[in-house]
């Protein structure tokens, strides 16, 4: 029977006691109504995954007993990035979620010309925690050891900047183009962008372009922006990372 799984972000070490977090710990007692001596799976977001038996439940607070610690590889030997424009409603969360399960390391959110989404400093604040505990959620699921990056949401030009700065890697835009560039047969790294709603506008590809960003077709049909990604995502993986076909 497989274990709960649940994140921590305190350091785990076989025969150390820990104090869970408030959000699992009401997930344990409420939800899943765990017990004493029940056991369950723990991993720390950097790779350290852990068994641990359950000492104390109260409703808010959840104590367990660390009895192994192991660092099993579960993460895709191929890198990837995603930078996304915003989008309205869930699309984000569920960009966020299905990403995580296909192994992304970093997911950058943007604002390009036409992003449909405007908020300030303190509301994209709280939509990257939101997006965060997607993330947690997903790799609790997933069965991933390390949490995905979600960076600050920044503009398209730095954002283009920041990609060209990286050594090396495949860079990629999902836009359509008369002609294709044919995609190298390996790659350690891939860094994927991917517009709103409306796409990308002639300058941006044309910048995308100048920043060393390549054609991405996946076929004859326009893909919603929440589809986009995930289907990018997953050939990568296919081709040069650890998803079987």
């Amino acid at each position: 029977m497989r274990r709960p799984r649940f994140f921590t972000a305190q350091a785990l070490s076989v025969g150390c006691g820990l104090s869970l977090e408030k959000e699992p710990s009401r997930h344990i007692a409420k939800a899943l109504r765990m017990r004493v001596d029940d056991s369950l799976c723990l991993f720390d977001g950097g790779g350290s995954e852990a068994y641990a038996r359950i000492t104390a439940v109260d409703k808010d607070s959840v104590s367990v007993y660390v009895e192994d610690v192991s660092q099993p590889l579960r993460e895709s030997p191929l890198e990837t990035i995603l930078i996304i424009a915003l989008s309205r409603g869930d699309r984000m969360d569920t960009i966020v979620q299905k990403a995580t399960e296909l192994g992304v390391n970093e997911i950058w959110p943007i604002i390009s010309e036409r992003t449909g989404v405007r908020l300030d400093a303190q509301r994209l604040a709280k939509k990257r925690d939101h997006w965060e505990r997607i993330a947690i959620s997903a790799c609790e699921q997933c069965g991933r050891n390390r949490l995905p990056v979600i960076a600050t949401s920044n503009s398209y030009a730095a954002s283009l900047a920041k990609a060209a700065e990286r050594e090396g890697g495949l860079r990629l835009i999902m836009h359509p183009a008369k002609d294709s560039t044919p995609l190298p047969e390996e790659s350690a790294s891939v860094t994927m962008l991917v517009g709103p709603e409306g796409g990308f506008s002639d300058d941006e590809v044309s910048a995308a372009a100048n920043a060393g960003f390549i054609p991405f077709v996946l076929g004859p049909r326009i893909l919603r922006t929440e589809t986009a990604p995930i289907a990018g995502l997953a050939l990568a993986q296919a081709r040069w990372g650890d998803l079987a076909l």
